[in-house]
């Protein structure tokens, strides 16, 4: 089975964002850093993330830092959607990413039927949460 596994760009934060995400989805977290790679890595750009993944149930989640001097350009048009029917854990997700971060739309009842918010976490990540049964068209 194909899976889609957003990957996630960070300026220097990438392991300070996968240990929050590991806290939020809980499963493994993998870290490696430039300097632990088999790569000419610059002293500078030693400690930053080369790849990180959490690994949790359903979820994979992949990251890495820029290296020093690359753009970085953070943009509001990604957003990622958590989309299941177990409530008490979609709405642990949903306070768990906005502790920190800002709550744009509250998880609540929607006129379609299910239960929907959106927030941004503490790392400017946009995220969507849908209570509710996953039915692509």
């Amino acid at each position: 089975m194909t899976k889609l596994c957003p990957y996630l760009n960070f300026d220097g934060n990438a392991r300070a964002a996968m240990e929050f995400y590991n806290s939020v989805f809980g499963g493994d977290l993998s870290v490696q850093t430039f300097g632990e790679a088999p790569i000419d890595a610059s002293p500078e750009a030693a400690d930053r993330v080369m790849h990180a993944a959490v690994f949790s149930d359903d979820i994979v989640l992949m990251a890495s830092d820029t290296m020093p001097g690359m753009e970085h350009d953070p943009g509001s048009n990604v957003h990622l959607s958590l989309v299941g029917p177990d409530e008490p854990t979609l709405t642990g997700y949903f306070n768990s990413l906005a502790d920190g971060g800002a709550v744009t739309m509250p998880l609540e009842k929607q006129f379609w039927g299910d239960t929907f918010g959106m927030c941004t976490d503490k790392f400017g990540i946009h995220w969507m949460v849908n209570v509710g049964e996953f039915a692509p068209a």
